[in-house]
């Protein structure tokens, strides 16, 4: 490298570094010279702050005064307001209190007048009492009676006007439940009555035998009349052998006795061979047969109403009323008739069907020891019940069955109906002539021996008596009492199938002539 090109860099370094000094000498003048500029304008900004802060100062100080005045203001206005308010309120207040001062005294002046007319009424009061007992001893003396018994006489003639009044509603409620208990008595009988189909066959005392031919009655007659006595002895019936063509009558009050001599002469007719001997060979065999044939009876009737669980002999009770009658009426025959109606009306009413056939099969299970039809068999047939164990309902509805005691439950009730139903219709029972008419007139004299009776007429074939009383001896209200008389005598003095209708009929008449 040449000296030139050395000599060119140190002049230029040296030019470099003079410039660097002589730039950082002038930096420095300009910086100070800034500096001062600036602390001048930063003292500038704090007085023109130190002025705008004493600005402020005053400003807000202005404003607090005034806001301190408006308040002031505003608070001075409130307490004239309230102050105002209050002149008002004590105003009203004194108002009020002389209005309640005035009403005070009114009040007084009120109380004053009423005291004196409570006084005065006292005094009238006293002096009005002091009349009435004036009066009262007055009316005593006038009356002729004493104030107990004027109350006596009020009481006896209230007691009057109230039995006429419970007279006239037990009539009212009577007729009404009369009504109602037919109306529904009659639905369930007819019903029952409507589903039990039975033969209406009275039975008779007597039995025909036919004969082969005339010649046959010789035979049976015997020689001197031995084979005629000796089927009469066995037997215990009577043979009429009479006009009747080719017939003998067998009769006997027994049926028992009049099936065995009837089933014995068929079987001595069949047989040709007619004495003592073979007479009493066939009576015995006819009454094995007999034997058989209630014992089959029995069974029947317990299979037709359903009802099981019999004891043997009771079985052979029932079949023995096959041949038992009543009124004509076959007992069997009846007690079935009776279980069924029975079973059916305990279905229409809700009541146990089975009990009530049961005790209707057995209501007249004493006929089988008995021939009198009235009265005792009920206690008979009692004891039978007892004897194989029936319930206690059974046996109290044997018992009630007639009306020898009062029935205390439904079944004996159901029983007492069914028992009237198969006895009282049309074709169930006879009786003869000369019974018939004693039992009417009876009726009618029962009913002629109470004073009040005019007269009275027994209708109906029995069923109903129509009684005529006299006007001027009873009055309407007495009608249902004698009515109710009248029953209970014909009930205890009468003997009846079925039942009988009191009628009682009060008439009066008013009779004038025009001439």
């Amino acid at each position: 490298m040449g000296p030139t090109i050395i000599a060119s860099i140190v002049s230029l370094l040296v030019g470099v570094g003079g410039g660097f000094f002589i730039g950082m000498a002038h930096r420095k003048r300009v910086a100070e010279a800034e500096i001062g500029s600036a602390e001048l304008q930063a003292k500038k900004i704090l007085e023109d702050g130190i002025k705008a802060a004493e600005t402020k100062k005053k400003e807000a100080l202005i404003e607090a005064k005034e806001e301190i005045l408006r308040t002031k203001n505003e608070f001075d206005n409130e307490v004239k307001d309230r102050r105002a308010e209050m002149t008002r309120q004590e105003r009203r207040i004194t108002q009020k209190e002389e209005l309640l001062d005035k009403k005070t005294e009114a009040l007084e002046k009120k109380d004053e007048k009423l005291t004196a007319k409570l006084k005065e009424a006292t005094e009238q009061n006293e002096e009005i009492e002091k009349i009435k007992a004036e009066q009262f001893e007055q009316l005593q003396k006038i009356a002729g009676m004493t104030a107990e018994e004027a109350t006596q006489k009020l009481i006896a003639e209230l007691e009057t006007e109230i039995r006429h009044e419970q007279a006239m509603k037990i009539s009212e409620l009577e007729e009404q439940f009369k009504e109602d208990a037919d109306q529904k008595a009659k639905e369930i009988v007819s019903l029952a009555i409507q589903r039990c189909a039975a033969d209406h066959v009275s039975e008779i005392t007597v039995s025909v035998v036919p004969l082969p031919g005339e010649e046959m009655k010789g035979r049976i007659i015997g020689r001197e009349g031995r084979n005629i006595r000796t089927i009469e002895t066995m037997t215990g019936v009577d043979l009429i052998i009479d006009d009747t063509p080719e017939a003998i009558t067998v009769s006997s009050f027994d049926p028992v006795r009049r099936e065995i001599a009837r089933l014995a002469l068929e079987k001595l007719i069949q047989d040709g061979r007619i004495h003592p001997t073979r007479i009493e060979e066939m009576v015995e065999k006819a009454r094995k047969e007999v034997e058989q044939t209630i014992k089959q009876a029995g069974e029947k009737a317990t299979f037709d109403t359903g009802i099981h669980g019999f004891n043997a002999e009771m079985i052979k009770l029932l079949g023995r009323l096959k041949f038992r009658t009543s009124y004509g009426q076959n007992v069997l025959a009846h007690s079935v008739e009776v279980s069924l109606l029975a079973g059916m009306i305990a279905d229409e009413i809700g009541a146990d069907s089975t009990l009530a056939k049961r005790a209707g099969l057995l209501h007249d299970i004493g006929k089988a020891l008995t021939q009198e039809v009235e009265g005792s068999h009920v206690q008979l047939g009692v004891e039978v019940a007892k004897k194989y164990k029936e319930s206690k309902e059974i046996i109290h509805a044997i018992e009630a069955h007639h009306g020898d005691v009062e029935p205390q439950t439904i079944t004996a009730i159901i029983v007492q109906a069914a028992d009237a139903i198969s006895a009282a219709r049309p074709g169930a029972r006879r009786e003869n002539l000369e019974n018939y008419i004693k039992r009417l007139a009876k009726l009618e004299e029962i009913a002629n021996e109470f004073d009040c009776v005019e007269k009275s007429f027994a209708i109906q074939a029995g069923r109903e008596i129509r009684i005529m009383v006299k006007p001027e001896a009873i009055n309407d209200d007495q009608m249902v009492l004698v009515a109710r008389d009248i029953v209970k005598k014909i009930e205890n003095d009468l003997e009846y199938p079925g039942q009988i209708k009191v009628n009682i009929i009060r008439e009066s008449r008013a009779v004038d002539y025009a001439k």
